[in-house]
This record gives structure tokens, sequence and C-alpha cells, in this order.
């Protein structure tokens, strides 16, 4: 796996140009199995370097089938739902710029603009935000629970496993998706899904589950026992990062071929297709 360094300006936009002209040879053989990624950001910092246009085409060239969108600010998804509406799954994250993921859960300004987002537009989760430990029992982060216990949505939450845990003491029903898997050890994640039914998982911008194309025995188990619960995805947090969503993707459908391939569909798109889709009025597959 290789991320993109940290060029700017015209060595972003010559990455972007190699990129798209070689993904069509690329693609061509390695798209076998359309991809539902669960983790994608385009924030303000990347508007300037990649346009929605060719974000979007980014995402079709790597045989992603839908993006589970959110960005900072949530005009940035908006962006990419009027491009794509066929491809793009909303969330709504509660940052307006970058610097505000250790703020916002302090930040009482935060809820008019999530409620006013919510108004305004449909989205399937809040998040992804950042919340660790006791922070997770402040009043903000209180709030976003009640609004997506009240909208009916996701809570998409990079969190310690005691976050998560008193995000469902707070709302037992609320429905959340664990951002990373938590970066805990897949004995952890299995745990935590036994005790939580409404707790799913994405595998964004961890490479232990599938290095070398091979699935470790800790994470096949993992993947066995709860193949309805597990998504992939890339997360471009950075700028950077969105030329390397078609890679990410090939190295995804490496990994996934070492599962059985039920196994591997549900990853790889079902359980998105099963879980987001309909929350948007969208046939799934």
């Amino acid at each position: 796996m290789v991320a993109f360094g940290a060029g700017r300006g015209s060595g972003m936009r010559a990455i972007l140009g190699g990129i798209l002209m070689l993904c069509a040879f690329a693609t061509a053989k390695a798209v076998d199995m359309p991809l539902f990624d669960a983790h994608l950001h385009y924030s303000h910092d990347a508007w300037g370097y990649l346009s929605p246009k060719d974000a979007v085409e980014l995402l079709r060239k790597g045989g992603i089938k839908r993006a589970m969108v959110s960005s900072s600010d949530d005009d940035g998804t908006q962006k990419l739902m009027q491009e794509a509406p066929d491809l793009i799954v909303p969330e709504l994250r509660p940052y307006r710029r970058r610097g505000e993921l250790s703020t916002w859960f302090k930040d009482e300004s935060v809820i008019g603009y999530l409620e006013d987002r919510l108004r305004r537009f449909r989205y399937v989760a809040i998040g992804e935000f950042h919340l660790y430990g006791a922070d997770a029992d402040l009043p903000v982060p209180r709030r976003v629970v009640q609004l997506a216990k009240q909208h009916k949505l996701y809570l998409h939450a990079h969190s310690d496993v005691d976050a998560i845990e008193r995000l469902f003491r707070q709302d037992p029903e609320a429905r959340i998706l664990w951002a990373h898997s938590g970066f805990e050890r897949p004995e952890v994640v299995r745990a935590m899904l036994r005790k939580y039914p409404n707790l799913i998982c994405d595998l964004a911008f961890r490479s232990e589950h599938g290095s070398g194309g091979k699935v470790p025995e800790d994470w096949r188990a993992a993947f066995m026992e709860f193949p309805d619960r597990f998504m992939v995805g890339t997360d471009t947090f950075t700028p950077e990062r969105w030329p390397y969503v078609p890679e990410h993707a090939a190295w995804t459908r490496a990994w996934l071929k070492d599962l059985p391939p039920e196994i591997a569909e549900r990853i790889g798109y079902k359980n998105g297709d099963r879980i987001f889709g309909p929350m948007l009025g969208q046939r799934t597959q």
C-alpha cells in the first residue's frame, strides 16, 4: 500500500492526470467486484485541487459503486451529490473546518449547524467524528446522539471502546458505524460486535487484515463470525489521498479474494447496499 505525499498545486494535478490516464487499463483487469466505500471525505482543502467531476471520475475508475462521503464543511458532500447522486451516500460531519476535530464536542454552535443541515438535506449518518472516552458524555455529543435517534441516522464514530460504550449507554438502540474498527485488535472488535448488535465496522486506513493479499487467521475469524457487520473504506482524510482511491480499491479486491466469495461480496459491497441503500430509497442488489 502506497500513500501519496504532500505535493500540492501542479504536483497534485500531475499525479491526478497520470492516475486518470492509467486507471482505464488497470481497472479493466482489476474491477471484478463493485465496492461500497464506507469512509471518504471531500473537505474544503480538497476543493481547489480536485474538482467534483474529477473526484467522481476517480471513484468510478476504481469500481466504487457507492461512496459514503462526509466533509468539512458539508458543502463538499453536497458538491459530490450534485455531480453524482447515484453514487454518493451522504453523511453529515460536525466539523466546519479540519481544525475542529479536537474541539467540536465542546462547541455548542455545532448543534445549530447540524440542525440546519438536517432540515435542508438527506443523510444516512452523522459523522465521521472523533470522540474519545468521557468526552462522549459531554452535552454536545449527547445532543448528537439524540439527533441521530430523531432522524434515524447512524453515528459514524472514530472512537475508542470507552466512547462507543458510552454512546450505547445514552441510547441502547443507537446504530453505530465504528470507524477503522476502532484501530483495535480483531479479538476486541469481535467482543464488541457480540456485545452490541447495532454496531458495524469499517476497515478504512488499516492494512493488517489484508497484507500481501492474504487475510490472517485472527481477522478471518472475525469476518467469518460477523460477515454482515464489516465494510471496506479508503479514508481520504487529506486531498493527497484521493488519487489513491483506485489503487486502494484494487488492493481491497486482492485480499477479499482470499475469503469465500459470498463473504467477500458482503464485506465488499452487499453490507453497504443492505444497510444504507434503503435509507436513501435506493434499490439494493
